[in-house]
């Protein structure tokens, strides 16, 4: 097993480091310790907060501290890999078209491919959601395949619509706001991932598996795309 590293964060949380760079070991690690915290919250435990290497876990100063959450931490990792983490697949509709695609073509020049083989190896992707993070909803998925991966562009564009489906690196992305961005938009989603319940506020959990189906315009736009 990984040995974590714990750092104190201000009054109030400890950070739990897997690792200093993205690997897969790393986060499947976090996600580990993450289900174990859920399972079986140690005292004082107010949430936890999965990145790609680590795990912050906000506590309450009047309940326990940095050092016994650090003793409850330790015996939870030391079990954590016992405990099977629940997870679900989740479906995200995308339509290709170029008015929703403008980077489509941008993206298929670069990688050598056709713009059909782009999509194609999109719709292919092993998507895993790693963390959220940015904006509300913002869920970052790993598992983009490494034929379609093109990093950032140089700088972000305004006003990019929500329900855009993009790329950057190994990581794909659903906006829920009009926000800028310097990833590269190849498709448009109706599949809303926010949600109006307070108790499960948005479509995936951390670890959830995110399978992608292609629909046309005309079902876009009746799903309000």
């Amino acid at each position: 097993m990984i040995a974590p590293r714990f750092t104190p964060v201000a009054d109030t949380g400890l950070l739990v480091s897997f690792a200093d760079e993205m690997s897969a070991d790393a986060h499947a690690a976090v996600g580990q310790l993450d289900h174990a915290v859920a399972s079986d919250p140690p005292p004082g435990v107010l949430e936890q907060v999965p990145a790609f290497v680590n795990l912050l876990v906000r506590f309450d100063p009047l309940v326990t501290d940095h050092a016994a959450l650090e003793e409850a931490l330790r015996a939870l990792w030391a079990g954590a890999g016992s405990v099977s983490r629940p997870t679900q697949e989740r479906r995200v509709e995308v339509c290709y078209d170029a008015e929703f695609a403008p980077d489509l073509p941008a993206v298929a020049k670069a990688v050598g491919l056709s713009e059909e083989e782009v999509i194609a190896a999109h719709l292919s992707g092993d998507y895993e959601v790693a963390l959220y993070g940015f904006a509300p909803g913002y869920a970052y998925l790993t598992g983009v395949p490494e034929v379609i991966q093109v990093p950032r562009k140089p700088a972000p564009v305004r006003d990019i619509p929500a329900g855009s489906v993009m790329i950057a690196a190994g990581q794909c992305l659903v906006t829920t706001l009009k926000m800028p961005t310097g990833w590269s938009i190849i498709g448009r989603s109706p599949t809303p991932i926010l949600t109006d319940d307070p108790d499960r506020p948005a479509l995936f959990d951390v670890g959830d598996k995110v399978v992608f189906e292609r629909i046309d315009r005309a079902t876009l736009e009746a799903r309000g795309g």
